[in-house]
C-alpha cells in the first residue's frame, strides 16, 4: 500500500510493542507504523475498538500512542527517533505535569 518515492536517507530504528521497527530519518512515527504494517494503535476510550491515523495532521487524536513512558504523543506529529520506544495505547491516560 505504501512505497517510498525516495529511499535515500540513513534508517533509524525503533520499537513498537517490543518488535524492532526500521524507519527513514524525517518520518512521522505513525507514517513509519503504517508502512510496517501496523493497524492498530490505540483502544478507543468509549468502546474498546482498535484507532488508527486518521486525518495524518494531528486534528483527529486516533493517532496517539505512547512514546517513551509518555502517553498520548501524536504519532502523526512525533518524528522518529533512534531508539525510541513506542506503544499501543489502551484507552484514555492521564498526563502527567
Amino acid at each position: 500500500m505504501f512505497r517510498r518515492i525516495d529511499d535515500s536517507s540513513s534508517p533509524v530504528f525503533f520499537t513498537f510493542e517490543g518488535k524492532e521497527i526500521a524507519a527513514r530519518a524525517g518520518d512521522t512515527v505513525a507514517c513509519a507504523l503504517l508502512e510496517a504494517g501496523v493497524t492498530a494503535f490505540r483502544a478507543s476510550v468509549v468502546t474498546g475498538e482498535s484507532r488508527a491515523p486518521y486525518c495524518m495532521m494531528g486534528v483527529c487524536f486516533d493517532c496517539l500512542v505512547t512514546i517513551d513512558g509518555v502517553a498520548n504523543r501524536q504519532s502523526c506529529l512525533t518524528e522518529v527517533a533512534q531508539g525510541m520506544q513506542v506503544s499501543f495505547q489502551n484507552g484514555a491516560t492521564n498526563v502527567q505535569p
